[in-house]
Formats: structure tokens, sequence, C-alpha cells
């Protein structure tokens, strides 16, 4: 329920900003709306800009959608552990020292987010602390580190924001072209609905496909800072592992771990069977 409301909560002010925004921005332009350029730029204010937006925020929702604390000082060997092998990694992989922190949590994940390379988190659950051998969690970690050093939390922000800045314009579109006659605006604004929500689930598969083919990179890095050995030992023990991801949203697409879907086209991760495949033939290559 603290995620639903949180989620609701921080949508709704993005909105409130970016329209009054717009409401400014336009004017001083002499863009009308009414007009093709006018609604697509809307489109690309509220589709670009809050993906952003959002995307600024995700340490800041991350850590109170899950319940993460960073770790400011050790309390623990485990804890000196974490944060020696986040900061070992992250001198390999040539980013700043990001933030580590960990939540309560039965599932075995990790996730990574921030705006940019110098500036991210990286947080473990306390079941994969429990579970995974150092060896594993090393390569958790590396794999993490990787989708930082690689940018992908900005690339499919963007992704996120152009397909959103279509969904929104082509849904404009359509229910112009289908309420031409009606002045009745409860009506335009179910029919810009309905579009959304359907043209919204074509565009998640485009950003799916993304997302997978990220991960697939960001397992060749977990191997290159961790080896091959350890990454595929940790990808072996979550396929293993029964527990559902609970992570939402952005989280989803930087966890170790993805959420099942009802089809292919909307996993955020490729199966746990091709990921150790392709790094098992890597491994042969090398």
């Amino acid at each position: 329920m603290k995620r639903v409301i949180l989620f609701l909560a921080t949508n709704f002010a993005i909105l409130i900003v970016l329209g009054v925004a717009l409401s400014i921005l336009m004017p001083v332009l002499g863009i009308d709306s009414q007009s093709n350029g006018g609604l697509l730029l809307m489109c690309a204010v509220f589709g670009m800009g809050g993906s952003f937006i959002s995307l600024a925020m995700s340490k800041w929702i991350a850590k109170r959608s899950v319940g993460a604390v960073v770790i400011e000082q050790p309390a623990n060997q485990q804890e000196t552990w974490l944060l020696d092998t986040v900061k070992r990694q992250a001198n390999q992989a040539s980013i700043g020292m990001p933030e580590v922190a960990v939540w309560d949590s039965p599932e075995i994940n990790a996730f990574a987010t921030g705006m940019n390379k110098n500036n991210a988190l990286v947080a473990v659950s306390t079941g994969l602390l429990r579970t995974m051998t150092k060896d594993e969690a090393e390569a958790v970690l590396a794999h993490e580190i990787s989708h930082v050093a690689n940018g992908d939390m900005v690339t499919l922000a963007l992704i996120q924001g152009v397909v959103n800045t279509f969904v929104y314009f082509f849904a404009r579109i359509a229910a112009s072209a289908l309420s031409r006659g009606s002045n009745n605006r409860f009506m335009y604004f179910m029919t810009v609905m309905f579009f959304q929500f359907v043209f919204g689930i074509l565009a998640s598969t485009i950003v799916m496909w993304f997302s997978r083919r990220r991960e697939y990179r960001a397992d060749e890095g977990g191997a290159n800072l961790a080896g091959d050995k350890k990454m595929i030992a940790a990808l072996q023990r979550l396929k293993g592992d029964s527990q559902e991801s609970h992570l939402d949203g952005q989280l989803v697409a930087f966890g170790i771990s993805g959420k099942k879907a009802m089809a292919a086209l909307f996993l955020s991760h490729p199966p746990l069977e091709k990921r150790i495949a392709a790094l098992q033939a890597r491994a042969i290559r090398s």
C-alpha cells in the first residue's frame, strides 16, 4: 500500500509541475496547443519530462518504496565487505562510489538506480545476503555496477520518454479523429484514456526489448568484474529461487531478477536459462 501511495503522489506532483511549466512555456513561445506541432510539444514535455523527473527522483523513491537503509558506517563485517566490494568494483568500472543500501526482504535480489554514473545507489536484499555465497553476491554487485557504468538508467529513461511522447500524441490524434464533430469532452477524454492504454501496452514491448538487451550487457559486465564462473553461479542460484520479485517500476528493470510476465514480450529480463547459456558460450570463446 505504501508503494502505491508513494507512486501515485509522486506522479501527481510531476504532472502538476509539468502542467504549470507547459502553461507558461507555450504562450511565451507563441505555440498553439490545438496544432499538431503544439500537441507534439505538449506530449514531449509530459513524456520526456515525466520520465527524467522520475529518474532524478529515483534514488529517493527507491529508498522509501522498499525501505532501503543506506550504510553510512558499517556495523558489522558483512556491511564492511559490501562497501569494500562495491568500492573496488566502482574503481574498476571507472565510476564514482555509489551509495550502498540494504532492504529487508526474503527474495534474492538487488538493484541499482540513480541519475548518473557518479551519483548512483546499489541496494541488496537481506534474502540475498543470507542465501548467496560471497562469490555469488560479488557477481550480483558486479552486475549492478555494470548497469551504472553502462548508463542503463539514463538510456531506458530516454527510451521510455520517447515512447511516452508518441503514446500520448497518437492517442490524442486517434481520439480526435473518432470524436470529430462531437463536443462531448467527457467522451473525448475517455477515448484518449482508452488509446493511451492500448498504445501503452504495445509501446511497453519496445521498452522491455531494450531492457532485456541491457541485461545481457550487465551480465557480461558483471563477468568482466567478478569472473565468468561467479556470474554463472549467481544466475544459477537465482534460477533455484522460488521467491517472486517485489520490485516495482524502474527498479524492476535494474534488478538482478525480474518479475514473471504473461508473455515473453513483456519480460524486463531474459529467461535465466538464456542468460546462463550466453555467459557459458562467452566463457568458451575466451
